[in-house]
């Protein structure tokens, strides 16, 4: 990532600490003594403030993080802050500081640092696009109410409640065998007595052992029972509250993975692990934590309560599958890549640490297919089915880690390639999460060079009237992952990027939006100077990182294509956050994804949730889940030779070797070359 050093001259001049904000990877240089809070505004870091810096509102919190960062280079000392101040004392004092926290405008850089920035910290809260998508499901659920009559007490007969409970499950609804944990025996007699021995349980039969008692209510209870379908990613994590009766979604949320602060990607979190002892402690209590504050946050939104949350189904991949369940992923760093277990799980929630759910609360892990290959990959395969293609369909869950399957009737294969965060907004100069003022949309107009754009939370394009009223409550403040897709694409067709991924001089291109800075140039989208706003510019280093990404994406497509031994699919599924989100012809023109007719790329939305969902909901497509797993064929592209040559060769835009007919049959790709020698002619696509 290119660093920005909006205060300090060269490196090593002064004493300048390196500052690295987390979860947006921004970084720069400055003088000892600069207080946090002016190097984050420096560098536009989402650092929220309301006091103007005088430790009266606390909206600056921050986190400062202290040790070994392999992943960013740098070691942190326990002095790289200055010491607590009075106004932090006052302040801890009288409303109480969260243990770790620092106040941003009074802890002041005295080394190199990383430096986390809370959600709550944030003026701009991500929004987590990961929408529960409409789907028939065939309710099966694991957990059921049953109203039962159960009989008195009898001198004669010295049974316990929980046995004559027992005797009226068996009688009325069939079921053999029951147990019941510690919190049920709790309430049991109260609530039989109560309802004069009439009583509403909630039973889960999820495998083939004793069925569960898992809350009980005196009478009949008319509530209903609810459980959360839990997409873990590396990003974000989101989640679904779900009617067990209907299967309805009565709330969506998601919030960004704490566990980003201890490194954007997989293997900068397993890198953690292994350098920090304790570190996987740390980043398991982290998501927990966060699941928990998710799941308190999704039962008040729906207006329920949290004990009426009784299952919980989860889908991640590997790492975060180990990391999730207290399990050191440092395996997962190195071949042969071996998990700890790759069968399904069932669980107790409190097993977990799990508190704000009802204490009995059952959990189930879908199975992973292989080493980074994980549960997350299952689900979408069982929302997609494409074991039940007629077609040869690609279906890319497009993230942090990219798991993508080839498949038909016949075969289904499955690889993960590491995309790293690029595709998020993070290590782009002006990158940050999907949240309102960030730039999703992009258009250059070809001859004139000049941009427009659409923010989330607007409507209107930038040159539409009324556009800076529609934005007043966050201008416009970066790129997400859409408009980074967009954007690069745009200029490629533009001419303003030749195929190797060079952006052209002023001289060149014919427009004065591409500045020099240094040895290369860059791209102005927006000046919001004017308004106090950013300066927003796609760089040489941007082009370079959104290169290695989508190289390695298409990489690992065709790796499964050798193997199938084909040179073309029939159509291809766009799944995840981002993948619903981004514009087919655009991924084309990047070349992401391989050449099929445009009409053939389709989104299939959180189809990862969707599959939590649907496993949620249904007892019967959890065994077939794992069914499917088994009959999947794992690619590893960590240890194939043709993946770094397929790498090399997709470099290129949109690649170097092949020829994307349906793609040009759909647009003009120009032909320019900017190098040492000048640019040569360019062709104008038509609109």
């Amino acid at each position: 990532m290119t660093e920005i050093r909006p205060l300090s001259p060269p490196v090593g001049a002064t004493g300048d600490a390196l500052v690295i904000f987390t979860p947006s990877g921004k970084r720069g240089r400055f003088p000892i003594g600069t207080p946090v809070l002016t190097a984050a505004r420096q560098l536009g870091v989402d650092l929220d403030s309301v006091c103007g810096g005088r430790g009266i509102c606390s909206k600056c919190q921050v986190t400062p993080q202290f040790g070994e960062f392999p992943k960013h280079g740098v070691s942190v000392s326990a002095d790289a802050l200055s010491p607590w101040n009075a106004v932090e004392e006052r302040y801890d004092r009288i409303r109480g500081l969260p243990e770790g926290r620092r106040l941003g405008c009074q802890a002041r850089i005295e080394g190199d640092i990383v430096i986390d920035v809370p959600p709550e910290s944030q003026v701009h809260r991500q929004v987590v696009r990961k929408a529960a998508s409409e789907r028939e499901i065939v309710m099966d659920p694991a957990t059921h109410l049953h109203v039962v009559e159960v009989a008195e007490p009898d001198m004669h007969e010295p049974r316990g409640d929980l046995e004559r409970l027992a005797d009226a499950l068996k009688e009325q609804w069939g079921v053999e065998r029951v147990t019941a944990p510690l919190p049920v025996l709790a309430k049991l007699q109260q609530a039989l007595r109560k309802g004069e021995w009439q009583a509403t349980v909630a039973l889960w039969r999820g495998d083939e052992g004793p069925a569960k008692v898992l809350d009980i209510w005196p009478g009949f209870h008319e509530g209903r029972i609810y459980g959360l379908a839990i997409d873990l990613g590396s990003t974000t994590i989101a989640a679904h509250l779900t009617d067990l009766r209907n299967g309805t979604v009565k709330a969506s949320a998601g919030v960004m993975n704490p566990q980003i602060r201890f490194g954007e990607d997989l293997m900068s979190r397993v890198s953690y692990a292994m350098m920090n002892p304790g570190g996987d402690r740390e980043m398991t209590a982290a998501v927990r934590t966060a699941i928990d504050g998710l799941a308190q946050g999704l039962a008040a939104e729906a207006g329920i309560a949290a004990r009426d949350i009784l299952e919980i189904v989860f889908v991640c991949n590997p790492v975060m599958h180990h990391l999730l369940l207290g399990i050191d992923p440092v395996e997962l760093g190195q071949a042969p890549f071996a998990l700890a277990t790759s069968a399904s799980m069932s669980l107790e929630a409190r097993d977990l640490g799990l508190g704000q759910v009802n204490e009995a609360a059952q959990v189930y892990v879908l199975p992973l297919i292989a080493g980074h290959v994980g549960a997350d990959a299952a689900a979408v395969a069982l929302s997609e089915r494409p074991d039940q293609s007629e077609d040869l369909v690609l279906t890319v869950d497009v993230g942090t880690n990219a798991e993508i399957l080839l498949g038909d009737r016949s075969r289904v294969l499955a690889c993960s390639s590491p995309t790293g965060p690029a595709f998020e907004g993070a290590q782009i100069s002006s990158g940050q999460r999907a949240a309102p003022g960030a730039i999703e949309r992009v258009e250059i107009d070809p001859a004139t060079k000049e941009p427009r754009f659409r923010v989330i939370g607007s409507p209107l394009w930038s040159d539409e009237a009324g556009f800076a009223e529609s934005i007043p409550g966050t201008g416009v403040t970066g790129i997400c992952g859409s408009g980074i897709i967009e954007v690069v694409a745009e200029m490629r067709l533009a001419g303003l990027l030749d195929a190797g991924g060079l952006i052209g001089s002023a001289e060149q291109t014919g427009t004065p939006r591409c500045e020099p800075q240094g040895r290369t140039n860059s791209y102005l989208l927006w000046d919001g100077t004017a308004q106090g706003g950013p300066r927003i510019s796609v760089t040489q280093g941007d082009i370079r990182a959104i290169q290695l990404a989508k190289s390695a994406l298409y990489a690992g497509a065709r790796l499964l294509m050798d193997e199938m031994g084909v040179d073309h699919v029939d159509r291809v599924t766009l799944a995840g956050a981002f993948g619903a989100h981004i514009s087919p012809k655009h991924a084309m023109v990047l070349g992401m994804i391989p050449d099929v007719p445009i009409d053939k790329v389709q989104s299939a939305g959180n189809a990862a949730g969707t599959g939590a969902r649907i496993a949620l909901c249904s007892v019967a497509a959890r065994r077939e889940v794992e069914q499917l797993v088994s009959r999947i064929t794992k690619i590893e592209t960590a240890i194939e030779p043709r993946f770094q040559e397929h790498f090399v060769a997709a470099n290129a835009i949109p690649h170097a070797t092949d020829p994307f007919p349906n793609l040009l049959a759909e647009v003009t790709l120009p032909h320019v070359a900017f190098n040492a020698g000048g640019g040569e002619g360019r062709r104008r696509r038509g609109r």
